[in-house]
């Protein structure tokens, strides 16, 4: 007796996230970046299965890297001072739209950077000019 063939099921749609329906936080155990959907209270990290809280809607974000160990930090915008969980280095934390100019010392390009950088590469001729407090060389400006 034949056996009736079924259809085969057709494949799922591949999942593409929609900006506007997900976030972003780092995550508390690893240091990851995770995603997870708007309206969630809390992430749970599929590499360490650290549970981090998600901040309440309508708060403001803002990264930095840490200057101890380079790691990417996440804080709430405002803060002055974010201390790092890894090496526990405390980072000044600047307004997020303050950037500073320098001429590069070889060409003399106006190179831009943020504020608080020790140096800046040009990106024309690839001398790294480092960067000192200096009025003359440093002009500090608000966008």
């Amino acid at each position: 007796m034949p056996v009736p063939l079924a259809p085969y099921p057709t494949p799922p749609a591949p999942f593409t996230p929609s900006n506007g329906g997900h976030s972003q936080l780092v995550c508390s155990g690893c240091r990851n970046l995770l995603m997870y959907p708007l309206g969630a209270t809390t992430v749970c990290c599929a590499v360490c299965n650290a549970v981090t809280p998600v901040p309440p809607p309508g708060t403001e974000m803002a990264q930095l890297v840490c200057g101890g160990c380079h790691t990417l930090l996440m804080y709430i915008r405002g803060a002055t001072s974010v201390q790092c969980s890894c090496c526990h280095t405390v980072n000044l934390a600047h307004e997020g739209n303050q950037v500073a100019h320098v001429n590069c010392g070889s060409c003399r390009m106006l190179l831009m950077y943020q504020y608080g950088a020790r140096s800046v590469k040009c990106a024309v001729c690839n001398f790294v000019t480092p960067v000192t407090a200096s009025p003359a060389n440093e002009q500090k400006l608000n966008n």
